[in-house]
């Protein structure tokens, strides 16, 4: 994954974080990127006052800080010979101190462990969950059993061809990232790739509905042409990318194509599970340019149903909520 320059890595520096720290590391090494590790502390509320009156809140924030950047420091020490690794303890909400580092260092990736929650329950209103939706970087969600190497890596985009030209240019922005990264990381952990696209037949069931009593023969005949379009579609995208890492990588890699009719909020996290994928790689924001628009239904359902590591992307463009104010 050779676009990856600037990486920053969340770890608690009371779990450690192995798996996102061991990735981070080698990720880095294998790109000759910088790599950050960060943590962040709860802001300390002073409960007194000194005798002139002055607020001790500073001394009381300094303490965990330093502890904090000694556990990092500590971390990355057995790292130190492989390359020079950066610590730094924000303070206050995660999520946002977070996303405010990414714009003060302009990272290209953010990797972090998933909360240890439910899935479920870490997706619906966690500080992950707000990554995904506002980060301005690709995020890298990582299981905390990790294993060391991915074996199935699978790749969800979406080449429908019927949105407005701004939207579709976007949209297939983002579908040759997707797929970009998605080749690079199985090409490194000698992973198959999984490539899929759900496509639907808008208006199949009106035509057959009693309003319209479209003749059958023509409902098929419309349900095939749609399934040939997104095929065609499925396989430009594959060779637009061909293009752009080179042929031997993906005839190495022989990518499994997924042409399913369906919704993609059903259909991928059903696919995800049949071949037991270790890593999503997806995009999830479809408009770029709207500041506060995060993801769309389906890549939120879609994320809510999933149980492995994803690396979610945005298009280029996207413009988050967050900014340097306090």
């Amino acid at each position: 994954m050779k676009r990856f320059k600037i990486i920053l890595c969340a770890i608690d520096p009371e779990t450690a974080d192995s798996a996102a720290l061991e990735r981070a590391v080698t990720l880095a090494e294998n790109n000759q990127a910088s790599l950050t590790l960060v943590t962040v502390a709860e802001p300390v509320v002073p409960l007194i006052e000194t005798t002139q009156g002055a607020s001790i809140d500073a001394n009381l924030q300094e303490t965990p800080a330093d502890e904090h950047i000694g556990a990092l420091q500590a971390l990355a020490a057995p790292y130190r010979e492989r390359l020079t690794i950066q610590a730094r303890v924000l303070i206050g909400t995660p999520f946002l101190e977070l996303i405010r580092e990414v714009l003060r260092g302009r990272y290209d990736l953010l990797i972090k462990v998933t909360e240890r929650l439910d899935w479920l329950e870490r997706f619906l209103g966690s500080d992950d969950m707000h990554l995904l939706r506002r980060c301005p970087c690709p995020v890298w969600l990582i299981r905390p059993d990790e294993p060391s190497n991915y074996q199935c890596i699978l790749a969800a985009v979406d080449v429908d061809d019927t949105y407005p030209p701004a939207e579709l240019q976007s949209r297939q922005a983002l579908n040759r990232q997707t797929l970009e990264m998605a080749v690079s990381l199985a090409l490194s952990d000698f992973a198959a790739l999984h490539l899929v696209h759900v496509w639907d037949a808008i208006g199949e069931s009106a035509m057959r509905g009693a309003f319209l009593r479209t003749p059958e023969e023509q409902v098929i005949g419309y349900v095939e042409q749609v399934r040939r379009r997104s095929a065609a579609n499925l396989d430009a995208l594959l060779g637009d990318v061909t293009d752009r890492v080179g042929s031997d990588a993906v005839s190495y890699l022989k990518p499994q194509l997924h042409l399913i009719k369906g919704y993609a909020r059903d259909e991928i996290p059903a696919l995800a599970k049949r071949i037991d994928a270790d890593l999503i790689v997806m995009g999830t924001v479809a408009r770029t340019g709207v500041p506060g628009f995060f993801m769309g239904n389906t890549a939120e359902t879609i994320l809510n149903q999933i149980d492995c590591a994803v690396l979610a992307i945005k298009p280029p463009g996207f413009v988050t909520p967050v900014t340097l104010d306090a």
